[in-house]
């Protein structure tokens, strides 16, 4: 059965790959990256069964329009090639040639009669540069060339519209500015503000800045959408001019636009580069002691000290940025590549969606940032919208500790900071910081979601984690006593779990989880060698003798009667489940549960599986890609890892859906079950992070960043590929 699905599991990637007009690398996705760098800067292209740039409007990631539009005129002839723009004017259709997807870019080849168009959208991910990382903006670059041999009279138009500010709600009022000097920006904001209030998951806060480099090439123009790209297909060009009747978004909806004249063109020209981005002053309001509210600030305000001033170098350091995510890009397919082909390639698809839900930030006293005071914060993107949700971070978290454990440090802090005010009643871990992003207020009333066991369980294994990859125990000595105190309600509560939720809360309470007894065992190891690393040796064999026992035990309430299988609870002898906990076992290197155990769990799943993967339990036919692929990371033998693996790659380029990459689906028919773009894509990163050898960056940099024409220390600091121990497969 295994071979026969893994080979129709082939045979639908290759059919995938060889369904669309255009060619698809690695595959055309249910929705592809185009600006993806933040919460609120997050701009996809949705697929379905596969659409061109020119044949549908990007949206938010919630589905609401962004809209981005893009002409191209060759020889005075003009061509549509992004978006599905109007004119009172005629105008043809670019053909899509090709589409090009890395870990930090989407590359598009449009043809328009005899030139060629690359329209390159660059969200940059700089793991070891706290300042690059924190910048919400991303690129977009424009570079033509000739494909008959001849020259050719070529200029390009791109314009967004105010429906940025509001994805799907075009009834709010806007304002708009431009600013003219060696940078051009439209600047747009909402005429109704609110720091920490969303409308439909995007901030009612800040401003949407488009902006490119000046020069005697470009001219500008806002107004209507018609009118302004009516402007340019007529004329190949716009009037230098600005809008002055501020409306609402939906009111002749204004756009904001600029063109580039490219001239004659042969040869391939250099690119002409765009930003975009919502920047914005303060972003997350988190709770301190006494319930007092601490306004703080994205990083990168700490060396730039305008938008201006920011923008003009983040378009300055274009050609470093592309040249250290082309690095960055090369090395995690190298990465990932030598395990297989398919899993390179739903890696390359998760790593910006996973980084857009964070937001890297800094305190502020008086007019001066603390550039040692850093949190990260997290969005629970499209299920609930908490704010550095516990268990959303805990399968994000193999990403972190491959591109650079010390963010897994910044990300872990504001929940451990809260909790050591002794704001937080319950003896449990909290399960997040607020309960709707940017909001990080704690719940001192003690009535977040109750995850009880599994967020004990996660934070114990994440910190444990850190300390060993990173070779730090700063947060396992400054947080010793909370760490101990969930230690102690897992030895209580963790063997013989009660009714109540796991992390796949949409599934209901349960109780005698035995994957959820997995993590509080797991758990109450971790803090037997966090004892351990600090010298408490004491307290490091308690807890070592208390987990063994626990697994003794476990280990005969877990049992199907058959011995086949371990169950989904206890008694319940039909039941079974994906025990992915087992995952944190090889990450910590414990080696605690018996390598029989694996086997039999390999040889299980082997037999469940259906078109796009193993379900989730019994219960049920959907699964998740985090916990199919932190599965796979476990099994004991090739073929069911890459079984696993496989269907993942096969749901993702199957052209049923149109959302950002799901984790949750249906693997019968590979349809998404709910859900959409969030961070816990970040666990398809789990074979990855289970290598001893160093993560692609360690530490940070907390230095100035260097200037465009500086590139000294420049970005990120990557290693040299390292060879990965697991069996390559080739499909």
């Amino acid at each position: 059965m295994n071979d026969l699905l893994h080979c129709w599991l082939g045979l639908l990637l290759l059919a995938a790959r060889s369904s669309y007009a255009w060619s698809a690398t690695p595959f055309n996705p249910a929705s592809v990256p185009l600006a993806v760098r933040s919460p609120y800067v997050s701009t996809w292209l949705p697929q379905g069964s596969g659409k061109a740039l020119n044949d549908a409007w990007a949206t938010f990631y919630t589905g609401g329009i962004t809209a981005w539009a893009g002409f191209i005129t060759v020889d005075g002839k003009p061509f549509s090639f992004m978006g599905t723009p109007a004119a009172d004017a005629d105008f043809e259709k670019a053909v899509q040639k090709s589409v090009e997807i890395t870990s930090t870019q989407s590359i598009y080849v449009m043809t328009a009669d005899t030139v060629d168009l690359t329209v390159t959208f660059l969200s940059p991910v700089e793991p070891s540069d706290l300042v690059k990382q924190s910048i919400p903006l991303s690129y977009m670059s424009l570079s033509a060339v000739s494909n008959d041999g001849n020259t050719h009279s070529v200029q390009v138009y791109t314009d967004i519209s105010a429906e940025w500010l509001s994805p799907g709600d075009g009834a709010q009022p806007a304002n708009w500015t431009f600013s003219d000097g060696d940078v051009l920006s439209h600047s747009l904001s909402l005429q109704n503000q609110s720091n920490y209030e969303e409308n439909s998951d995007m901030i009612r806060h800040g401003s949407i800045y488009y902006s490119t480099l000046n020069s005697d090439s470009v001219s500008y123009m806002s107004g209507s959408d018609k009118a302004v790209r009516t402007t340019f297909v007529n004329s190949s060009r716009l009037a230098n001019t600005q809008d002055d009747n501020f409306r609402n978004i939906n009111d002749n909806y204004p756009v904001f636009g600029y063109t580039h004249d490219l001239g004659d063109v042969s040869d391939a020209t250099e690119p002409i580069v765009m930003s975009i981005g919502l920047i914005r002053e303060p972003a997350v309001q988190y709770i301190v002691a006494n319930n007092q509210y601490q306004d703080r600030s994205l990083y990168f305000w700490t060396q730039y000290s305008s938008a201006d001033d920011l923008i003009s170098d983040f378009l300055g350091d274009y050609d470093n940025a592309l040249s250290r995510a082309q690095d960055l890009d090369d090395k995690i397919k190298s990465d990932a590549g030598a395990i297989s082909t398919d899993y390179a390639n739903v890696v390359t698809l998760s790593v910006r969606q996973a980084l857009a839900a964070i937001e890297i930030t800094t305190s502020k006293s008086g007019d001066s940032y603390d550039t040692d005071d850093v949190m990260i914060f997290l969005k629970e993107i499209s299920s609930n919208g908490n704010t550095n949700t516990v268990d959303v971070i805990f399968p994000m978290w193999p990403m972190l500790m491959y591109l650079n454990p010390t963010l897994g440090k910044y990300i872990l802090l504001p929940a451990l900071e809260y909790q050591a005010t002794g704001q937080y009643p319950n003896k449990y871990s909290v399960h997040d910081m607020g309960t709707h992003y940017p909001q990080a207020i704690g719940h001192n009333l003690g009535k977040d979601e109750a995850m009880p066991v599994e967020e004990c369980g996660n934070m114990l294994i994440m910190a444990l984690s850190y300390t060993q990859k990173a070779g730090d125990n700063s947060l396992i000595s400054d947080y010793i006593s909370y760490f101990d105190q969930w230690t102690q309600f897992l030895v209580d509560e963790a063997l013989v779990p009660a009714s109540q939720l796991s992390t796949d809360d949409f599934a209901g309470h349960l109780e005698n989880q035995t994957n959820l007894a997995i993590k509080g065992i797991l758990g109450i190891k971790a803090m037997s060698e966090i004892a351990n690393t600090i010298g408490d040796r004491s307290t490091a064999s308690k807890y070592s003798d208390i987990a063994s026992d626990y697994l003794s035990q476990w280990q005969d309430l877990a049992a199907s009667s058959d011995g086949n299988h371990v169950t989904l609870n206890y008694g319940n002898d039909s039941s079974w489940g994906l025990t992915y906990n087992l995952y944190a076992d090889k990450l910590l290197g414990f080696n605690l549960f018996p390598s029989s155990l694996y086997d039999q769990q390999t040889a299980f799943y082997k037999q469940r599986g259906f078109m796009y993967g193993v379900p989730l339990d019994s219960r049920h036919t959907y699964t998740k890609s985090d916990w199919e692929i932190w599965t796979a990371a476990i099994m004991s033998d090739s073929s069911t890892q890459d079984m696993l693996i496989s269907a993942v790659a096969s749901y993702a380029a199957n052209g049923k859906n149109d959302v950002p990459f799901s984790d949750w689906y249906e693997t019968r028919s590979g349809e998404v079950s709910g859900f959409r773009a969030r961070p816990v894509v970040g666990g398809h990163f789990a074979l990855l992070a289970l290598d001893s050898s160093s993560p692609v960056a360690s530490g940070t940099t907390f230095a100035a960043s260097p200037s465009a024409t500086d590139n000294s220390n420049a970005g990120c600091v990557l290693s040299p590929p390292f060879p990965f121990t697991l069996l390559r497969y080739l499909l």
